[in-house]
């Protein structure tokens, strides 16, 4: 089968490393990119002897497939003009601004049969294929997602450009329906929200707890998992999982890395505490990402992050928004 002609569309910090990852990607002949900034489109296609196209016609007309890592408020257009050229779509996260024009954009890649995969990367960090064996069925989430100021991200506000990590992996991860949302939140330094808070209850009685911050001095990226007979820590930032569990008696697959902290006594039963420290896979999650869109093309296989997994998450962040945005 002939190698997937991809396009990048935007040059910035997510789509250097794009280009960079698909220039290595044996699957895949990277045949440009397009940036409205030309000069910088042409230093990146020189770093990477590819083409720096001066149009997004003249780039649909090279690719079977782009990547559209351009600021989130032009990625409802730019998507719009690449399916309606019948390429299919990588969408860095958020997948559009509204959640109105991502529906737009489902039902038009619908009717041109056009696959759209977007970048919530986090699916793919390593600290979560480690828990690909794990049954996880939360009470309780509390995630915090701190980072330091970076003025790149400031055209969204910190829920759509952090906080949206955790709720499509809070919505993963819960099998239930959303049943009331309590969000709260400030603009300190930018025009947008800078640090929000948002509790969500669900219909079968879990919570999460999320907190998203771009004015902190020390970044964090960690989700804590709470569940019956066990609780789970998982560092996003530096790719470490713990997980604490009760036990009659460990596993047989988990004998060689679970330790025994001790006992409690439940009625008749004598459960034991184990601590185990997963093993997490030397993977780079931007990598992987591409590798599951390139297969979906090639292979038909599920996308990995659908279109409407996106759209969902991004529903919550808007609601998230506007309840902090009333509180003015």
């Amino acid at each position: 089968m002939r190698k997937i002609k991809i396009g990048v569309i935007g040059t910035g910090h997510l789509g250097s490393i794009h280009t960079k990852l698909w220039k290595h990607n044996l699957d895949v002949d990277l045949v440009g990119i397009y940036d409205v900034d030309k000069d910088k489109g042409i230093n990146i296609a020189n770093e990477y002897f590819i083409k720096s196209f001066d149009s997004l016609d003249e780039l649909f007309q090279n690719v079977d497939a782009v990547t559209i890592a351009s600021p989130t408020t032009t990625h409802y257009e730019v998507a719009k003009l690449a399916i309606e050229n019948n390429k299919h779509c990588f969408i860095e996260k958020p997948i559009t601004s509204t959640y109105e024009e991502a529906v737009k954009l489902i039902e038009l890649a619908e009717k041109s049969k056009v696959l759209i995969q977007v970048g919530h990367v986090e699916r793919f960090n390593p600290a979560i294929k480690a828990l690909k064996e794990t049954r996880i069925e939360p009470m309780f989430i509390e995630a915090h997602r701190l980072s330091q100021f970076k003025p790149r991200a400031t055209d969204v506000s910190v829920i759509h450009d952090l906080m949206i990590h955790d709720i499509d992996l809070m919505l993963l991860l819960v099998n239930s329906e959303i049943k009331t949302l309590d969000a709260t939140g400030v603009s300190v330094i930018t025009d947008t929200i800078d640090i929000a808070n948002a509790r969500i209850k669900f219909e079968n009685g879990a919570v999460a707890n999320l907190t998203a911050s771009r004015l902190s001095a020390h970044p964090m990226r960690k989700m804590r998992i709470f569940q019956k007979n066990a609780y789970i820590s998982i560092d996003f930032g530096n790719q470490e999982v713990e997980h604490f569990y009760l036990s009659e008696n460990v596993s047989a697959e988990n004998a060689e890395y679970a330790h025994l902290l001790g006992s409690i006594q439940d009625g008749l039963k004598n459960q034991n505490i184990y601590y185990s420290k997963p093993s997490v896979p030397k993977l780079n999650a931007i990598e992987e990402e591409q590798k599951a869109f390139i297969n979906a093309i090639k292979y038909n296989e599920p996308i990995a992050v659908d279109a409407y997994s996106a759209a969902k998450a991004l529903k919550y962040a808007e609601e998230i928004s506007q309840q902090i945005e009333n509180q003015k």
